[in-house]
Parts: C-alpha cells; structure tokens; sequence
C-alpha cells in the first residue's frame, strides 16, 4: 500500500527522518525573527555560495515562500515552503519542496528554538521525507552538509547583528 505525500508526512518515522542542530550565540527572539521576518530570511538562507531570489513570501500559517535558490555555478532549483505552524519564538513547521503543486518529494520541516540560560539559543531542524528511499537520495544529494552551511549562515546573521 502507497500512501499520499501529506498522509506520509503526518506520521513521523525516525528512519524517514533528518536532524541537524547547532548553537547560536544570541537570543532565541532575534534567532525566530530571522526564520520569520520576510526582509532577513532572504538575505541568509541557503547553502554557502547560494544566493536567493524570492518570488513571493508570506510568512504566516497558511503562508507560502516561493524562491529560487542560485547556485554558485548558477543552477537554479526552484523552491516552496508552505508554513503550518508558526509559535513564536519556540517552533515554526513547513513543508519544502520544489516550486510545484503537489510536489512528491516534498518534505515537511520543523525547526525548535531552545533558549539557553546563557543567551544562547538552540535551534533544531527535523525534516521528515516521505520514504525512506528519499531521504537517503536527499543525504546522498548534500541535504546534511547543506543543511549545516544554511544553519551556519543563520549564526553569521544573526550573530552578526545581535553583538
């Protein structure tokens, strides 16, 4: 039995599962306001060398980002997010694909923010894909070195303007 992207996605299956954390060094406010703020999520997303070029954003629930992320040697990959729940400044969880309706391989995103006691911040990405099959092809791909660089660059931004 085959079962649809969004019924695969509600069901959480460590081995359908990615997990990538690190510390930021400010605070979880201004950490959330960079995943949520339309002006400074642009500016830092994406691997290194990746630049981005939004087509439309609306970050609420029920919102869409739509984007091209420009690799360095200039391939474009076309992206979605659509956001299902934004709880400020804990948790934001959307599902990321290609810019395309009903995408198959799209995958759903939740990302935590923990506040430290020391004014330093969490933040864990937990990507679900839809089979196991496709979540060793989106290793295969970079996804985990990817995803470093990108939470990387959000230190370097937010970082940058929280000193």
């Amino acid at each position: 039995m085959t079962s649809t992207p969004d019924k695969a996605l509600s069901q959480w299956d460590i081995e359908r599962e990615i997990v990538l954390s690190r510390v930021i060094k400010a605070k979880r406010e201004y950490v959330f306001a960079a995943w949520t703020d339309p002006n400074h999520l642009p500016r830092w997303f994406g691997p290194a060398g990746f630049k981005i070029e939004t087509k439309e954003i609306d970050i609420r629930v029920g919102g869409t980002w739509r984007f091209d992320m420009l690799a360095p040697n200039g391939q474009r990959f076309p992206s979605r997010m659509h956001f299902r729940r934004i709880e400020p400044p804990r948790l934001i969880e959307f599902d990321h694909g290609s810019d395309m309706d009903d995408d198959p391989a799209r995958f759903r995103t939740t990302i935590t923010f923990d506040e430290q006691s020391d004014g330093k911040t969490v933040v864990t990405l937990r990507q679900l894909h839809p089979t196991k099959t496709q979540r060793y092809a989106k290793i295969g791909f970079g996804a985990v070195e990817y995803g470093y660089q990108t939470l990387d660059k959000l230190a370097a931004h937010v970082e940058a303007g929280a000193s």
